[in-house]
């Protein structure tokens, strides 16, 4: 367990709810800073992260359907990339221990990189092939309502109503984004939906399973182990050698911004502003990746984004909002308890 809120007996413990964006979000603290000018600065970096993330997402999109780009070769060059950069930056501060993981947590750091990390970046590139950037970054955003639930039955306790209208919240998102209201048909494509609903299955495992490793090392380290692990497991599958697609400066130089732009320097802004404005605030602000993912996939792809998605956003971004207020509330009660 990884917290429980303190009061009434029929809460249900969730104090790491709002934990479920991709291995960034793994990373819990509270604001260390409480100079406004540094506070200014948290959530400069928080939408920053925010923005960039959806950028990014928007990037691979053209890269798949534009370029030929695949998602087996992108992703495994994401994550080894992104896995041997973090080691890097890490081992400047840290040295030898950034080694320390494998005396004490092999396995642990081996499972989180194949069963954690790998699916988490695979699902949601699956997704932006299937449909679009904006659908799939939606989709992943029903993870704290999942994370919710898992908690709520893990603790043999029904949810409260606030849990309850945040999992009602998302699925009716769902139903709106996939179905434009209409249960008869669906909107995106079967597979979309399968690879969108993954992405934030395995977003809220990746949430939940690392706890330990994160309480006793670095974020950094771990995504970056985490990172090059599933990378070089996908490598066996799809070799980084063997690229596809169409490739002009447009093609270099979108997969240059996914990798630097779209995965390790939102990756940092948001470390820090964990560290400056804490969890709660940073993960409302996060908030912006849909938005920004959706604005710029109708602006620049012309991706079909209509009234009936942005209800289906709005109504799952929702729950992210519920879920928020109720950490803040559980994170009070244990200052006066």
């Amino acid at each position: 367990m990884l917290g429980a809120a303190r009061g009434s007996g029929n809460r249900v413990p969730r104090t790491a709810v709002l934990r479920a964006r991709h291995a960034w979000t793994l990373v819990r603290g509270r604001p260390s800073n409480h100079d406004p000018a540094m506070r200014r600065i948290g959530f400069l970096h928080a939408m920053s992260a925010a923005v960039l993330f959806g950028v990014g997402g928007t990037f691979a999109q053209f890269l798949f359907q534009q370029r030929g780009v695949s998602v087996e070769w992108l992703v495994t060059m994401r994550l080894l990339c992104g896995g041997t950069v973090l080691l890097l930056l890490s081992a400047l501060g840290l040295g030898r221990g950034v080694l320390a993981i494998w005396r004490m947590d092999t396995r642990a750091i081996i499972l989180f990189g194949l069963i954690g990390m790998m699916p988490v970046q695979y699902t949601f590139m699956a997704a932006i092939d299937a449909s679009n950037s904006a659908t799939a970054t939606v989709l992943q955003f029903t993870a704290p309502a999942m994370i919710a639930g898992w908690f709520a039955l893990v603790a043999r306790k029904m949810p409260d109503r606030r849990t309850w209208a945040a999992i009602a919240l998302a699925m009716l998102g769902v139903f709106f984004l996939v179905t434009h209201g209409r249960p008869q048909m669906l909107s995106i494509p079967a597979l979309a939906l399968f690879w969108g609903l993954a992405s934030a299955v395995t977003a809220a495992f990746n949430s939940i399973q690392p706890a330990r490793l994160l309480r006793h090392y670095d974020a950094p380290m771990v995504a970056g182990w985490g990172m090059l692990i599933g990378g070089v497991a996908l490598a066996f599958v799809h070799p980084p050698w063997r690229t596809q697609g169409m490739w002009d400066a447009n093609t270099y130089g979108f997969f240059a911004f996914v990798i630097l732009f779209g995965t390790l320097a939102p990756f940092y802004l948001y470390i820090n502003a964990l560290r400056l404005i804490g969890a709660q605030k940073a993960s409302l602000l996060m908030c912006l990746e849909p938005l920004s993912a959706a604005l710029l996939a109708v602006l620049w792809l012309g991706v079909s984004w209509d009234a009936m998605d942005w209800l289906g956003t709005a109504c799952i971004l929702a729950t992210v909002l519920l879920l928020a207020r109720e950490q803040t509330q559980e994170s009070q009660s244990e200052k006066v308890t």
